[in-house]
């Protein structure tokens, strides 16, 4: 059957790169390869499942692959849902710098203005914090932006947002659900060259131009001396935006990494396009080194995540990466300190319990959610969100979704601050260490070939979870999945009794086990909080890894 899937779409695809891989693969199952068989069965025996984070897979051919056919019946069906819900609607397309990004996205566009969607695609390839400020700045009634940010070379997607009372957040269910369902029908009853196309409008630099101006509104006043940072796009698209952001903010040009300023869809120096993932900052590092910097910042190849690092000469190479949760923490208590007493801090589950502490100090309101931005940024009354994968929401009323470039900007900010002052933000740290605990977060996380193994793995220890961690008993174990915990997510929390967590969970877009822990201590001066709470993490590290086998 999965052959005679296969034959049907190969009459269908007009991408003459999958036509040819495929033709031969067909060609070589046919003749009895086992490989190609197995490679068919993989691409045509399940379909990409569209859910609250879009689409998000290997370029290839296939229902289970990401490639033009498949992007043309998502299209078709998310226009049907957008015209069930609305008169006239419209819509804004964006594009990043990954391979077939460009294409999907005209024919994202051609095929909703085919289906009396009007859309609009944005001139070339921006950052996704560029798409989701669109929707909300064009009165859009929804935004798709193709990318799949972080995720391998060979990986792209669609990410969806919708206009209106969900002012320009990600889709959230049910809403995920009824668009899938449209989905499945263009694509049982419709091929790809009978989805109709029309032309669609081209936005000029308008759009990014309102959103530089949006975003340098955030920034204070640079010093007379402000540090000198070095910046890296790692082939991402987010170079010119932060360059322009930074301009009209008043603060000296960035010093860019040359060999990753430019987009390239094949990411060369990095084994992944993720500046969590070892190595993946080490020419940030090395032009560090050589400008005499002050502070790294690294974006995302789609620029709504940043990556901070900062002089460290107790560090190998000289230069220390700062966890997700220490600039969450940093950025929050910046927040925080402006909000007044009025307002909402968030932070995802799996992110640092210490933003919570922050809130209560200053009068704040806090909410923890589910894992993503889809919930954070609809938290009422919200005036900063994170969560600990790097990614920061410090401009609500601009951007309802995680923002590298905005938060790049209030780190410089803060810097620049702080550096006024003849500070930094290693001696931030140590104050907020002082004034709430010195808090401490890690992560392991199992990376697997085969995604079927990764519910087995979290089942298992659901079931059986340990009775003891690094010497402190496991005092509660919650299946946040289950009713009573609010159905959060498909979640594991361990409870300690010396006060650490534990959190167990599949990742949404990676094919890996990902578990986070989170230890805080409260005795002794702040640089002994914070290795006491350090020292806890790395046992409960090294504890955990036998159990994910």
């Amino acid at each position: 059957m999965t052959l005679d899937a296969a034959r049907a779409w190969l009459a269908q695809d007009p991408d003459p790169v999958t036509r040819a891989e495929l033709e031969q693969r067909i060609a070589q199952a046919e003749a009895g390869d086992a490989d190609a068989q197995a490679a068919i069965a993989d691409a045509f025996g399940a379909r990409l499942q569209f859910g609250t984070a879009g689409l998000r897979g290997e370029l290839g051919a296939g229902p289970n692959r990401m490639n033009r056919v498949l992007v043309g019946q998502a299209t078709a069906g998310f226009a049907r849902f957008l015209a069930e819900r609305e008169d006239a609607p419209t819509i804004v397309v964006g594009f990043d710098g990954r391979t077939n990004s460009d294409v999907f996205a005209r024919d994202v566009a051609a095929i909703m203005a085919g289906a009396g969607v009007a859309a609009t695609l944005l001139p070339r390839a921006l950052p996704t914090p560029v798409l989701a400020f669109a929707v909300r700045h064009l009165g859009a009634s929804a935004g798709v932006m193709v990318t799949a940010s972080h995720n391998p070379p060979r990986d792209n997607g669609y990410k969806v947002y919708l206009g209106g009372d969900d002012d320009g957040s990600q889709i959230v269910p049910p809403v995920d659900a009824a668009i899938a369902d449209r989905i499945a029908d263009v694509a049982a009853s419709t091929s790809f060259d009978d989805l109709p196309r029309a032309d669609f409008a081209m936005a000029g630099d308008e759009v990014e131009q309102a959103y530089v101006r949006a975003t340098a509104a955030i920034a204070g006043t640079p010093a007379a001396e402000p540090p000198t940072v070095v910046y890296s796009a790692m082939h991402g698209v987010g170079s010119a935006t932060v360059r322009a952001v930074v301009a009209a903010a008043g603060f000296p040009a960035v010093v860019e990494v040359p060999e990753q300023a430019e987009p390239d869809g094949r990411f060369p120096t990095v084994a992944f396009p993720n500046p969590e993932e070892p190595g993946a900052m080490d020419l940030a590092y090395a032009a560090a080194d050589a400008a005499g910097a002050d502070l790294v910042l690294v974006n995302d190849p789609d620029a709504d995540r940043l990556s901070v690092a900062i002089p460290d000469p107790d560090r190998e190479g000289g230069w220390r990466q700062l966890t997700g949760n220490e600039v969450g923490l940093l950025l929050g208590w910046d927040a925080a300190r402006s909000a007044h007493g009025q307002g909402a801090l968030a932070a995802s589950i799996v992110s640092s319990p210490g933003l919570q502490v922050i809130a209560e100090a200053h009068g704040l309101d806090f909410s923890t959610t589910a894992t993503g931005f889809k919930w954070i940024s609809r938290v009422p009354g919200l005036v900063y969100g994170y969560e600990e994968a790097l990614g920061y929401l410090v401009n609500p009323g601009t951007v309802r979704d995680k923002d590298g470039i905005s938060s790049l900007l209030r780190v410089l900010t803060l810097a620049n601050d702080l550096h006024a002052r003849g500070s930094s933000l290693a001696d931030e740290l140590i104050a907020l260490a002082a004034e709430f605990g010195g808090f401490a977060s890690g992560q392991v996380s199992l990376r697997v070939s085969d995604r079927s193994r990764i519910p087995a793995i979290v089942q298992g220890l659901k079931d059986a979870p340990p009775a003891q961690l690094a010497g402190s008993d496991v005092v509660a174990a919650d299946d946040l999945a289950a009713p009573e915990h609010g159905e959060v997510g498909d979640i594991l929390r361990l409870t300690l009794a010396d006060g650490a967590r534990v959190m167990i969970r599949p990742s949404g877009t990676e094919p890996k086990v990902k578990v986070y822990v989170d230890a805080v201590s409260t005795h002794g001066s702040p640089h002994e909080r914070i290795h006491a709470a350090e020292q806890r993490v790395e046992a409960l590290k090294e504890a955990m890894r036998p159990l994910l086998g």
